[in-house]
């Protein structure tokens, strides 16, 4: 017997709100609705969702942010209370496809348009303090989603379509490198020493992260210069 395919179990957007508790900007679009669809998948993103915080979020290679099903059915055993799609503020819950573990550059066809494996969804306090209101003891919140490393991927997108929730999820891409969603959370989280193996992942780096990469990179070859070159005592 075949296993089921990897599907889009909901499709959720959001609007800006104007709240005290979203720094540092005062306003969050975490809050997404479910729509049915057929939603039109623009450079930007969703059309229908709009980012608040344009300095810290959006733009191409953050346009469609990735939640799967399982991990929101793990977090809410841990939290002890239903977890709805689309309240970790994702645009597209999936399930049956294991998020974390698709690579950097991995290439996913959604209805008519095709999404490319971009960036990493990094925790902070607006997302603490929208679960706080949800009744969620948020407490070491962003400590707590670190440790757990499960962020879902930021997705970009390479051909523009429409999606419809339901739709088949289809892996049609997977590069050759090994750098994982999951990989990436640690090098700009837990351990960073893994940020100039990002550089792996090729042309399909996002400029934020191979900026990080390469400062890394130069900052490792010059230690090891440094090395080199400092005599030994005798």
């Amino acid at each position: 017997m075949s296993a089921m395919p990897a599907t889009v179990l909901s499709i959720n957007v959001g609007r800006p709100v104007d709240v005290p508790w979203a720094a540092p900007v005062g306003r969050t679009s975490i809050n997404k609705r479910a729509v049915a669809g057929p939603v039109p998948a623009e450079q930007l993103g969703l059309v229908g969702d709009e980012v608040s915080d344009t300095k810290h979020h959006g733009g191409i290679d953050q346009a469609v942010y990735v939640y799967a099903r399982e991990d929101l059915d793990l977090w809410s055993e841990r939290i002890g209370q239903p977890i709805e799609n689309g309240q970790f503020g994702e645009n597209l819950t999936t399930l049956g496809i294991d998020v974390n573990q698709a690579l950097l550059g991995e290439r996913w066809r959604i209805g008519s348009a095709l999404f490319e494996v971009a960036e990493v969804r990094i925790p902070c306090n607006t997302f603490k303090n929208w679960l706080g209101t949800l009744g969620v003891d948020n407490t070491a919140w962003v400590k707590r989603f670190t440790a757990e490393e499960r962020p879902g991927p930021y997705l970009r997108v390479l051909e523009p379509g429409t999606l419809t929730a339901g739709d088949e999820v289809s892996v049609v891409h997977r590069p050759a490198h090994d750098i994982t969603v999951a990989t990436m959370f640690r090098a700009f989280t837990t351990d960073r020493s893994l940020l100039p193996r990002l550089l792996e992942v090729g042309e399909s780096l996002a400029p934020k992260p191979r900026a990080a990469a390469e400062k890394a990179a130069y900052s490792s070859a010059t230690r090891e210069r440094q090395r080199e070159h400092t005599p030994t005592a005798r």
